[in-house]
């Protein structure tokens, strides 16, 4: 495909099957994306309607982007000879006919000159040039016109004339002068069209390195165990449940489970978090992901496309596929443009014919050439989707996979953010951060009588209470008699003595006086923290206070989107003490508790109403409806599937600085696309006038049409060139 013209014929011919439902072509990216039924149709048919509408089809690799890359490294090299031997042709012919301008003049025989002419610019007329002569005749037969209807007519009017003028002077001659060829402008047009859609192919390569470097990380073998011996097998020979060997400095090859070792991974290529993870066994390792100091034994758990590294692949390719609103836009204007072009270059022709000065068939001609060529809708086509397409790349880089091209442009006009709290602003999991002990008790002796106990249970608290006491190191001694009491707490024997730990709950039932604590449990209570008592043979010892705390980047998160001038609100299904408290230590002004699914969708949908644009950032199944409303869903990427099926852009590493970084990129995206389309406009809608010469009667100017074929060449690098700026776009963490 050449331009945005070719994108809707595509579009319009595969909307013509049986079951489809949706088509999306995107030129940058060269793919389309089709919704259908499969009772009704299938892949085969659906690329038999792309060659009927005259282009050939190819199919995207997920699993292997070789061969992808390869189509486009052989598209580049044909690009680059067809330009080279134009280029070659057009040298001496642009020589020749400069052999009468002041300061160049040199004899030779118009004759003979006419001939080396002809016989250098057929060539790049008919060879260089196929291409745009091929696309003409497609068009012609779908009845339809695009970018080569208009390169094909101009460079073949001045061609077609220039051998008549040649051969057959006397056809159109004017008052018995010698007619003039215009060879040089034909065969100058067509290599200056070629540079430029070769330095086009050659940009948009360098568009579209994000899948390529993500599918890059996928290693090509894996050390598998099978029957007790080590074998290196393909990937696409691995299998979920098998055994794989990861030695320090190789690239995890698939995602699994770690059985065996414990290690650091650096998973920053996957989810752009710089810091390594440490691993031990039964934690998750993504295949692409380096590992780093130990070895590890890791189980498959996802092969082939179900992998992490697969589904970012496939989400960057269809962000990378899809139309924003303003690409939408600029196709439906391509759709018109061509033909509103044709109109005004056959009424410039005529204009110049019956009403200009003589020679009028010579100036007529130039004219029409120059109009065809410069309206030439090929930027137009580009300015959208190379953005995009680079923009999604630069938002997989930083761990942010966007989904769609409609996600980035809305992101940069959000007004609100509405953030989770559990596990969006705080790390989703409770950590002691209050140890008061009673007099003559010290905070060591009182955590670490509690960590005894609570070793032997699983819950969460208990986790938390261990955890505090092995960072501060002490020592934590052996339980007998353990028991746990479902709500309520644990009890067992350490070093004799009855040992209890858990809520006011259990102490009642043991009898326990805790007045003396109420003052201090208010004060834990009130901040949103869960106290649990410390007893020892029934006198209680102290308490400790455990809450669910900020991640260490929230408070900068929440300063920087409140500095990027969006309103900030935290919607919850916790306690008011508990969501006030996160809030207020987070710098969020507004905060709603108690809210479950329906409430959190009717808070986004009220907002929406009061003519706010809203974006979600949560990571639970009971965000799901909310970030589906949200005009902008935020699901981090540590969530669950459904959140993150429901949100428009997955944040991998859950950080919530990424949030930012994907509303500042959409604001970066958006403003290069606005700078796009003003210079595929601006070539086309100021110098269109000019080709056509209105400033004729003023200066005396008119535009050559090799001119007007290097800026139509010239527009289309520009816009792309424009878009690469993007990758330059920095991301805090």
């Amino acid at each position: 495909m050449t331009c945005a013209a070719c994108v809707r014929r595509v579009e319009n011919n595969i909307r013509k099957g049986p079951g489809v439902a949706e088509v999306t072509v995107n030129l940058a990216t060269e793919s389309a994306m089709i919704s259908y039924d499969e009772a009704r149709t299938g892949v085969e048919s659906l690329k038999g309607l792309v060659t009927e509408a005259g282009y050939e089809p190819y199919d995207i690799e997920e699993e292997n982007a070789d061969a992808d890359k390869q189509r486009r490294g052989l598209e580049l090299k044909k690009a680059a000879t067809r330009f080279v031997i134009s280029a070659l042709l057009t040298a001496p012919v642009m020589i020749i006919s400069m052999r009468h301008m002041p300061g160049f003049e040199w004899h030779m025989d118009d004759g003979s000159a006419g001939l080396i002419l002809f016989a250098l610019t057929t060539p790049v007329m008919f060879w260089a040039g196929l291409p745009f002569m091929n696309g003409a005749i497609k068009a012609a037969k779908q009845k339809t016109s695009d970018m080569n209807t208009l390169i094909a007519v101009g460079t073949l009017a001045a061609y077609v004339f220039s051998t008549v003028s040649l051969f057959a002077p006397s056809l159109v001659a004017t008052e018995g002068e010698t007619p003039p060829v215009y060879f040089e402008t034909a065969a100058m047009i067509i290599t200056l069209i070629l540079m430029g859609k070769f330095l086009e192919i050659r940009a948009r390569g360098r568009a579209s390195d994000a899948i390529s470097r993500l599918a890059a990380l996928r290693p090509k073998t894996a050390h598998v165990m099978r029957d007790g011996t080590e074998i290196e097998l393909e990937i696409a020979k691995v299998r979920v449940g098998d055994l794989v060997i990861v030695r320090p400095g190789e690239t995890i090859p698939v995602d699994g489970i770690v059985a065996e070792g414990s290690s650091s991974v650096d998973e920053s290529m996957v989810t752009g978090e710089s810091i390594p993870v440490e691993k031990e066994a039964g934690g998750k390792v993504i295949g692409g992901s380096v590992n780093k100091a130990g070895a590890l034994v890791s189980r498959v758990t996802s092969i082939g496309s179900r992998t992490v590294l697969s589904q970012i692949i496939r989400l960057v390719r269809e962000a990378q596929g899809s139309k924003s609103p303003a690409q939408k836009l600029a196709d439906t204007i391509s759709s018109y443009f061509v033909p509103a072009v044709i109109g005004v270059a056959l009424l410039t022709f005529a204009v110049w014919y019956f009403f200009g000065p003589e020679p009028k068939f010579t100036r007529a001609l130039v004219s029409f050439v120059s109009v065809m060529i410069i309206a030439c809708p090929c930027a137009l086509g580009l300015a959208t989707p190379t953005a995009i397409m680079v923009g999604t790349g630069k938002g997989a880089e930083f761990g942010a996979i966007i989904k769609n091209g409609e996600a980035l442009e809305k992101a940069a006009a959000l007004t609100t953010i509405v953030l989770d709290k559990t596990g969006t602003l705080t790390k989703g999991e409770p950590a002691v951060t209050i140890v008061s002990p009673a007099e003559g008790i010290t905070e060591s002796e009182l955590l670490s009588l509690a960590a005894a106990v609570e070793k032997r249970s699983e819950h969460p608290l208990a986790q938390a209470i261990v955890k505090a006491a092995m960072e501060r190191n002490l020592l934590i001694p052996d339980v007998k008699e353990f028991k746990s009491i479902t709500g309520a707490g644990v009890e067992g024997k350490v070093d004799g003595a009855v040992v209890i730990v858990g809520s006011a709950k259990i102490m009642a039932g043991r009898d326990v006086e805790l007045s003396l604590l109420a003052e201090l449990t208010e004060s834990i209570t009130s901040r949103g923290a869960t106290p649990l008592y410390v007893a020892k043979n029934g006198v209680v010892l102290g308490v400790i206070g455990a809450e669910d705390t900020l991640k260490p980047e929230s408070r900068e998160a929440v300063a920087r989107l409140q500095n990027m001038g969006l309103e900030v609100v935290m919607i919850t299904g916790d306690h008011p003490a508990t969501a006030y408290a996160i809030s207020a230590d987070a710098g969020i002004l507004k905060a709603m508790a108690d809210m479950g699914p329906a409430g959190k969708t009717d808070e986004v949908a009220r907002f929406q109403t009061e003519g706010y644009i809203v974006g979600m950032v949560g990571d639970g199944i009971n965000d799901a409806p909310a970030l589906a409303k949200a005009d902008v869903g935020f699901a981090m990427g540590h969530g669950t599937d459904i959140a993150m099926e429901a949100g428009d852009i997955t944040l991998i590493t859950g950080n919530l600085n990424s949030v930012a970084n994907a509303i500042a990129l959409g604001e970066a995206t958006l403003n290069t696309i606005h700078q796009n389309l003003f210079w595929a406009f601006a070539y086309n809608t100021l110098l269109i006038p000019v080709a056509a010469g209105v400033l004729y009667p003023f200066w005396g100017i008119t535009l050559n049409p090799m001119f007007a074929a290097a800026a139509m060449a010239i527009s289309s690098v520009t816009v792309v060139t424009n878009s690469l700026r993007l990758k330059s776009f920095k991301a805090e963490s």
